[in-house]
Protein backbone atom coordinates (compact mmCIF):
# COMPACT_ATOMS: atom_id res chain seq x y z
CA UNK A 1 0.00 0.00 0.00
CA UNK A 2 1.43 3.47 -1.03
CA UNK A 3 1.91 5.88 1.73
CA UNK A 4 -0.17 8.52 0.15
CA UNK A 5 -3.37 5.79 0.32
CA UNK A 6 -2.35 4.85 3.88
CA UNK A 7 -2.89 8.32 5.28
CA UNK A 8 -5.82 8.80 2.86
CA UNK A 9 -7.23 5.70 4.30
CA UNK A 10 -6.65 6.78 7.76
CA UNK A 11 -8.29 10.48 7.83
CA UNK A 12 -11.37 8.57 5.89
CA UNK A 13 -11.96 6.33 8.48
CA UNK A 14 -11.62 8.98 11.01
CA UNK A 15 -14.25 11.46 9.07
CA UNK A 16 -16.50 8.84 8.92
CA UNK A 17 -17.19 8.34 12.88
CA UNK A 18 -16.30 12.03 13.33
CA UNK A 19 -18.86 11.86 16.94
CA UNK A 20 -17.05 9.10 18.04
CA UNK A 21 -13.96 10.24 17.12
CA UNK A 22 -14.35 13.97 18.86
CA UNK A 23 -15.12 12.04 21.88
CA UNK A 24 -12.39 10.27 22.03
CA UNK A 25 -10.17 13.05 21.40
CA UNK A 26 -11.80 14.90 24.07
CA UNK A 27 -10.99 12.33 26.88
CA UNK A 28 -7.79 13.36 26.09
CA UNK A 29 -7.96 16.78 25.46
CA UNK A 30 -9.37 17.42 29.00
CA UNK A 31 -6.61 15.90 30.82
CA UNK A 32 -4.30 17.18 28.74
CA UNK A 33 -5.92 20.84 29.24
CA UNK A 34 -5.98 20.24 32.96
CA UNK A 35 -2.04 19.76 33.23
CA UNK A 36 -1.47 22.61 30.97
CA UNK A 37 -3.73 25.19 32.95
CA UNK A 38 -2.94 24.26 36.41
CA UNK A 39 0.62 23.76 35.71
CA UNK A 40 0.69 27.29 34.55
CA UNK A 41 -0.70 28.45 37.74
CA UNK A 42 1.27 26.68 39.19
CA UNK A 43 4.67 27.91 37.53
CA UNK A 44 3.37 31.68 37.32
CA UNK A 45 3.14 30.88 41.32
CA UNK A 46 6.71 29.68 41.56
CA UNK A 47 7.96 32.84 39.18
CA UNK A 48 6.14 34.87 41.66
CA UNK A 49 7.21 33.92 44.92
CA UNK A 50 11.03 34.03 43.66
CA UNK A 51 10.97 37.10 42.10
CA UNK A 52 9.36 38.59 45.78
CA UNK A 53 12.29 36.89 47.62
CA UNK A 54 14.96 37.47 45.19
CA UNK A 55 14.00 41.16 44.70
CA UNK A 56 16.14 42.58 47.57
CA UNK A 57 19.44 40.06 46.04
CA UNK A 58 20.17 36.38 46.77
CA UNK A 59 23.07 36.99 48.94
CA UNK A 60 21.88 37.93 52.42
CA UNK A 61 21.67 35.83 55.54
CA UNK A 62 19.37 36.53 58.53
CA UNK A 63 19.81 35.62 61.67
CA UNK A 64 16.63 35.55 63.93
CA UNK A 65 16.78 35.24 68.33
CA UNK A 66 15.40 32.16 69.17
CA UNK A 67 16.34 28.69 68.01
CA UNK A 68 13.60 27.01 65.28
CA UNK A 69 14.87 23.58 66.87
CA UNK A 70 15.65 21.83 70.40
CA UNK A 71 18.21 19.70 71.43
CA UNK A 72 19.23 17.01 74.42
CA UNK A 73 20.77 18.01 77.46
CA UNK A 74 19.87 20.31 80.73
CA UNK A 75 18.81 23.80 80.62
CA UNK A 76 20.98 24.84 83.30
CA UNK A 77 22.45 28.96 83.43
CA UNK A 78 22.62 28.68 79.11
CA UNK A 79 19.23 27.75 78.70
CA UNK A 80 17.51 31.05 78.24
CA UNK A 81 17.81 32.87 75.23
CA UNK A 82 19.75 36.42 75.09
CA UNK A 83 18.09 39.04 72.48
CA UNK A 84 20.10 39.87 69.83
CA UNK A 85 21.49 42.95 70.46
CA UNK A 86 23.26 46.20 68.27
CA UNK A 87 26.97 44.60 69.94
CA UNK A 88 25.90 41.94 67.85
CA UNK A 89 25.41 43.34 65.03
CA UNK A 90 28.89 45.34 64.98
CA UNK A 91 30.61 42.00 66.14
CA UNK A 92 29.12 40.31 62.98
CA UNK A 93 30.77 42.62 60.32
CA UNK A 94 33.98 41.00 61.42
CA UNK A 95 32.29 38.05 59.62
CA UNK A 96 34.54 37.22 55.84
CA UNK A 97 33.06 38.15 52.91
CA UNK A 98 30.38 40.31 54.27
CA UNK A 99 29.81 43.76 53.18
CA UNK A 100 26.99 45.01 54.76
CA UNK A 101 25.16 44.80 58.19
CA UNK A 102 21.38 45.57 58.61
CA UNK A 103 20.09 45.04 62.92
CA UNK A 104 16.12 45.53 62.35
CA UNK A 105 13.88 46.10 64.26
CA UNK A 106 9.74 47.38 63.43
CA UNK A 107 6.69 48.80 64.93
CA UNK A 108 4.11 51.42 64.34
CA UNK A 109 3.98 54.85 65.33
CA UNK A 110 1.92 58.18 64.70
CA UNK A 111 3.55 59.92 62.15
CA UNK A 112 3.09 63.59 62.10
CA UNK A 113 4.29 66.29 59.70
CA UNK A 114 2.53 69.83 60.65
CA UNK A 115 -1.03 69.41 60.51
CA UNK A 116 -0.98 66.23 58.28
CA UNK A 117 -0.42 62.52 60.10
CA UNK A 118 -1.81 59.29 60.63
CA UNK A 119 0.05 55.95 61.58
CA UNK A 120 2.01 53.98 59.54
CA UNK A 121 5.56 51.38 59.83
CA UNK A 122 8.26 52.35 61.59
CA UNK A 123 11.48 50.76 60.88
CA UNK A 124 14.60 50.62 62.95
CA UNK A 125 17.47 49.92 60.58
CA UNK A 126 21.02 50.20 60.08
CA UNK A 127 22.58 52.55 58.00
CA UNK A 128 23.70 49.81 55.28
CA UNK A 129 20.23 48.85 54.69
CA UNK A 130 19.25 50.77 51.74
CA UNK A 131 22.40 49.01 50.00
CA UNK A 132 21.64 45.94 51.39
CA UNK A 133 18.53 45.61 49.93
CA UNK A 134 18.62 47.72 46.77
CA UNK A 135 16.53 50.48 48.29
CA UNK A 136 17.68 52.98 46.19
CA UNK A 137 18.03 56.88 47.27
CA UNK A 138 15.43 59.37 45.42
CA UNK A 139 16.38 62.57 47.21
CA UNK A 140 18.52 63.16 50.15
CA UNK A 141 21.06 60.61 51.26
CA UNK A 142 20.47 57.48 53.31
CA UNK A 143 20.79 56.99 57.26
CA UNK A 144 24.01 57.95 58.22
CA UNK A 145 26.96 55.61 59.64
CA UNK A 146 28.03 55.82 63.27
CA UNK A 147 28.23 55.42 66.70
CA UNK A 148 24.71 52.32 66.89
CA UNK A 149 24.68 53.48 70.25
CA UNK A 150 24.27 57.46 69.62
CA UNK A 151 22.45 57.63 66.58
CA UNK A 152 21.26 60.83 65.80
CA UNK A 153 17.51 61.49 65.18
CA UNK A 154 17.04 61.59 61.37
CA UNK A 155 14.61 59.96 59.31
CA UNK A 156 14.05 58.82 55.66
CA UNK A 157 10.76 58.63 54.23
CA UNK A 158 9.15 55.90 52.07
CA UNK A 159 7.85 57.66 48.69
CA UNK A 160 3.86 56.75 49.79
CA UNK A 161 4.33 58.25 53.21
CA UNK A 162 6.29 62.00 51.75
CA UNK A 163 3.28 62.56 49.07
CA UNK A 164 1.02 62.54 52.03
CA UNK A 165 2.77 64.30 54.31
CA UNK A 166 4.62 66.29 51.71
CA UNK A 167 2.31 66.54 48.73
CA UNK A 168 3.73 69.96 47.47
CA UNK A 169 5.94 71.33 49.31
CA UNK A 170 10.12 70.52 50.27
CA UNK A 171 11.12 67.77 52.73
CA UNK A 172 14.52 67.39 52.97
CA UNK A 173 15.05 68.89 56.00
CA UNK A 174 11.99 69.37 57.66
CA UNK A 175 10.50 68.05 61.07
CA UNK A 176 8.78 64.71 61.56
CA UNK A 177 7.36 63.03 64.55
CA UNK A 178 7.37 59.94 64.98
CA UNK A 179 4.55 59.20 68.72
CA UNK A 180 6.73 62.02 70.57
CA UNK A 181 10.14 61.95 68.92
CA UNK A 182 11.34 65.08 66.48
CA UNK A 183 13.44 63.56 63.54
CA UNK A 184 14.84 65.85 60.70
CA UNK A 185 14.07 63.75 57.51
CA UNK A 186 17.44 63.38 55.15
CA UNK A 187 16.22 61.40 52.54
CA UNK A 188 13.45 59.76 50.21
CA UNK A 189 13.12 56.20 49.29
CA UNK A 190 12.58 55.47 45.65
CA UNK A 191 9.11 53.43 45.21
CA UNK A 192 10.17 50.07 46.00
CA UNK A 193 6.14 48.48 45.68
CA UNK A 194 5.41 45.22 47.65
CA UNK A 195 6.38 41.93 48.83
CA UNK A 196 3.89 39.50 49.68
CA UNK A 197 1.44 42.29 50.56
CA UNK A 198 3.98 44.28 52.88
CA UNK A 199 4.32 47.84 51.59
CA UNK A 200 7.65 49.20 51.66
CA UNK A 201 6.79 52.73 50.49
CA UNK A 202 4.21 53.34 53.60
CA UNK A 203 6.78 54.03 55.82
CA UNK A 204 9.67 55.54 57.76
CA UNK A 205 13.28 54.41 58.66
CA UNK A 206 14.76 55.73 61.64
CA UNK A 207 17.74 54.52 62.90
CA UNK A 208 17.59 50.94 64.88
CA UNK A 209 19.24 52.40 68.43
CA UNK A 210 16.48 55.09 68.06
CA UNK A 211 13.60 52.71 66.90
CA UNK A 212 14.75 50.07 70.26
CA UNK A 213 14.05 53.07 72.48
CA UNK A 214 10.88 54.21 70.85
CA UNK A 215 9.58 50.85 70.98
CA UNK A 216 10.96 50.07 74.48
CA UNK A 217 12.54 46.79 73.16
CA UNK A 218 16.04 45.10 74.93
CA UNK A 219 16.35 43.10 71.57
CA UNK A 220 16.35 43.12 67.91
CA UNK A 221 14.01 41.44 65.38
CA UNK A 222 16.43 40.22 62.92
CA UNK A 223 20.05 41.02 61.64
CA UNK A 224 20.50 40.70 58.10
CA UNK A 225 24.16 40.34 56.83
CA UNK A 226 25.02 40.79 52.85
CA UNK A 227 28.17 38.62 51.50
CA UNK A 228 29.78 38.95 48.65
CA UNK A 229 28.68 37.56 45.34
CA UNK A 230 29.86 34.04 44.88
CA UNK A 231 31.08 33.89 48.51
CA UNK A 232 29.99 30.40 50.08
CA UNK A 233 26.44 31.32 51.94
CA UNK A 234 27.20 28.12 54.31
CA UNK A 235 30.96 29.49 55.04
CA UNK A 236 29.70 32.85 55.98
CA UNK A 237 26.65 31.57 58.13
CA UNK A 238 29.22 29.67 60.00
CA UNK A 239 31.24 32.28 60.79
CA UNK A 240 28.32 33.93 62.08
CA UNK A 241 27.37 31.55 63.76
CA UNK A 242 30.58 30.83 65.62
CA UNK A 243 31.14 34.96 66.71
CA UNK A 244 27.25 34.47 68.49
CA UNK A 245 27.96 31.93 70.15
CA UNK A 246 31.13 33.27 71.54
CA UNK A 247 29.09 36.22 72.66
CA UNK A 248 25.87 34.46 73.89
CA UNK A 249 27.33 31.03 75.38
CA UNK A 250 25.04 28.99 72.81
CA UNK A 251 23.23 28.68 69.72
CA UNK A 252 20.12 30.60 70.86
CA UNK A 253 19.39 32.15 67.61
CA UNK A 254 18.57 31.35 63.80
CA UNK A 255 20.66 31.80 60.86
CA UNK A 256 18.65 31.24 57.44
CA UNK A 257 20.27 31.93 54.23
CA UNK A 258 18.23 33.36 51.24
CA UNK A 259 19.87 29.89 49.23
CA UNK A 260 18.28 28.25 52.18
CA UNK A 261 14.42 29.98 51.52
CA UNK A 262 14.45 29.49 47.79
CA UNK A 263 15.13 25.94 48.32
CA UNK A 264 12.41 25.10 50.62
CA UNK A 265 10.30 26.90 48.71
CA UNK A 266 11.68 24.86 45.22
CA UNK A 267 10.41 21.66 47.23
CA UNK A 268 6.85 22.82 48.07
CA UNK A 269 6.19 24.10 44.27
CA UNK A 270 8.15 20.45 43.51
CA UNK A 271 5.36 18.93 45.91
CA UNK A 272 2.74 21.05 44.11
CA UNK A 273 3.78 19.92 40.71
CA UNK A 274 3.12 16.44 41.72
CA UNK A 275 0.15 17.21 42.92
CA UNK A 276 -0.59 19.33 39.89
CA UNK A 277 0.17 16.23 37.52
CA UNK A 278 -1.61 13.39 39.69
CA UNK A 279 -4.59 15.56 38.81
CA UNK A 280 -4.14 15.85 35.48
CA UNK A 281 -3.13 12.45 35.14
CA UNK A 282 -6.80 11.33 36.38
CA UNK A 283 -7.92 12.69 33.61
CA UNK A 284 -5.66 11.55 30.88
CA UNK A 285 -6.03 7.89 32.70
CA UNK A 286 -10.11 8.03 31.84
CA UNK A 287 -8.84 9.25 28.34
CA UNK A 288 -6.79 6.23 27.70
CA UNK A 289 -9.54 4.48 28.56
CA UNK A 290 -11.60 5.90 26.22
CA UNK A 291 -9.21 5.51 23.37
CA UNK A 292 -8.75 1.83 23.95
CA UNK A 293 -12.46 0.98 24.41
CA UNK A 294 -13.24 3.13 21.00
CA UNK A 295 -10.38 1.20 19.26
CA UNK A 296 -11.92 -2.35 20.74
CA UNK A 297 -15.21 -1.53 19.44
CA UNK A 298 -13.95 -0.27 16.14
CA UNK A 299 -11.91 -3.29 15.24
CA UNK A 300 -15.44 -5.64 15.67
CA UNK A 301 -17.29 -3.33 14.25
CA UNK A 302 -14.98 -2.73 10.76
CA UNK A 303 -13.96 -6.67 10.36
CA UNK A 304 -15.19 -6.70 7.27
CA UNK A 305 -13.00 -4.06 6.09
CA UNK A 306 -10.13 -5.92 7.42
CA UNK A 307 -10.96 -8.61 5.23
CA UNK A 308 -11.21 -6.52 2.12
CA UNK A 309 -8.25 -5.02 3.15
CA UNK A 310 -6.51 -8.80 3.35
CA UNK A 311 -7.89 -9.98 0.33
CA UNK A 312 -6.60 -7.28 -1.34
CA UNK A 313 -3.07 -7.63 -0.65
CA UNK A 314 -2.56 -5.82 2.98
CA UNK A 315 -0.63 -7.68 5.06
CA UNK A 316 -0.94 -8.22 8.73
CA UNK A 317 1.69 -4.91 9.10
CA UNK A 318 -0.31 -2.46 7.04
CA UNK A 319 -3.49 -3.70 9.03
CA UNK A 320 -1.61 -3.11 12.31
CA UNK A 321 -0.16 0.16 11.28
CA UNK A 322 -3.52 1.75 9.84
CA UNK A 323 -5.35 1.08 13.70
CA UNK A 324 -2.28 2.41 15.58
CA UNK A 325 -2.35 5.62 12.93
CA UNK A 326 -5.61 6.24 13.64
CA UNK A 327 -5.18 5.93 17.82
CA UNK A 328 -2.17 8.29 17.42
CA UNK A 329 -3.79 10.77 15.36
CA UNK A 330 -6.72 10.89 17.66
CA UNK A 331 -4.63 11.69 20.71
CA UNK A 332 -2.62 13.54 19.21
CA UNK A 333 -5.45 16.19 17.57
CA UNK A 334 -7.04 15.75 21.41
CA UNK A 335 -3.77 17.00 23.18
CA UNK A 336 -3.23 19.69 20.73
CA UNK A 337 -6.99 20.92 21.02
CA UNK A 338 -6.31 20.57 25.26
CA UNK A 339 -3.24 22.47 24.30
CA UNK A 340 -5.27 25.70 22.97
CA UNK A 341 -7.85 25.51 26.03
CA UNK A 342 -4.96 25.36 28.48
CA UNK A 343 -2.69 27.93 27.70
CA UNK A 344 -5.60 30.05 26.23
CA UNK A 345 -7.51 29.64 29.81
CA UNK A 346 -4.58 30.31 31.67
CA UNK A 347 -4.08 33.67 30.02
CA UNK A 348 -7.76 34.55 29.85
CA UNK A 349 -7.53 33.75 34.21
CA UNK A 350 -4.97 35.92 34.03
CA UNK A 351 -6.71 38.57 32.40
CA UNK A 352 -9.51 38.60 34.17
CA UNK A 353 -7.92 38.85 37.37
CA UNK A 354 -4.17 40.08 36.59
CA UNK A 355 -3.22 39.17 40.25
CA UNK A 356 -3.26 35.98 39.86
CA UNK A 357 0.23 35.20 38.12
CA UNK A 358 0.62 32.83 35.03
CA UNK A 359 3.41 31.35 33.21
CA UNK A 360 3.18 28.84 30.84
CA UNK A 361 6.29 26.35 30.42
CA UNK A 362 7.18 25.24 27.49
CA UNK A 363 8.84 22.20 28.15
CA UNK A 364 5.43 21.00 29.60
CA UNK A 365 3.39 22.17 26.79
CA UNK A 366 6.20 19.76 24.46
CA UNK A 367 6.00 16.94 27.20
CA UNK A 368 2.58 16.90 27.53
CA UNK A 369 1.98 16.66 23.58
CA UNK A 370 4.73 13.78 23.37
CA UNK A 371 2.28 12.07 25.89
CA UNK A 372 -0.54 12.24 24.57
CA UNK A 373 0.89 10.86 21.23
CA UNK A 374 2.42 8.19 23.70
CA UNK A 375 -1.14 7.80 25.34
CA UNK A 376 -2.47 7.10 21.71
CA UNK A 377 0.34 4.50 20.73
CA UNK A 378 0.14 2.24 23.83
CA UNK A 379 -3.80 2.10 23.83
CA UNK A 380 -4.13 1.63 20.35
CA UNK A 381 -1.60 -1.64 20.61
CA UNK A 382 -3.67 -4.09 21.84
CA UNK A 383 -6.89 -3.58 19.58
CA UNK A 384 -4.69 -3.31 16.31
CA UNK A 385 -2.71 -6.46 16.77
CA UNK A 386 -6.43 -7.90 17.42
CA UNK A 387 -7.42 -6.52 13.84
CA UNK A 388 -3.88 -7.55 12.31
CA UNK A 389 -4.21 -11.15 13.86
CA UNK A 390 -8.23 -11.47 11.70
CA UNK A 391 -8.75 -14.46 9.77
CA UNK A 392 -9.57 -12.45 6.14
CA UNK A 393 -12.08 -15.19 5.58
CA UNK A 394 -13.74 -15.04 8.95
CA UNK A 395 -13.55 -11.02 8.26
CA UNK A 396 -15.46 -11.74 5.15
CA UNK A 397 -17.89 -13.71 6.39
CA UNK A 398 -18.69 -11.27 9.09
CA UNK A 399 -19.29 -8.75 6.49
Amino acid sequence: MAPRDFFQLVIRSLLSHRLRGGLTALGIGIGIAAVVLLTSLGSGVEKFMVSEFSQFGTTIIAINPGRTHTSGGPAGIFGSTRPLTLQDAEALERVPNVTGVVPFVMGNAEIEAGSRGRRSAVHGVGADFHTVFSMNIQIGQGLPKGDAGGARPVAVLGSKLRNELFPDGPVLGQRVRVASEAYRVVGVMEPKGQMLGFDFDDGIYIPTARALSLFDQEGLMEIDLFYREGASAKEVADAAERILVARHGQADFTITSQEDMLEVLGRIMEVLTAGVAALGGISLFVGAVGILTIMTIAVRERQGEVGLLRALGAGTQQVLLLFLAEAVVLSALGGLAGLVVGIGGAWLIHWVFPIVPVHTPWAYVIAAEVVSVLIGLACGVLPAFRAAALDPVVALRAE
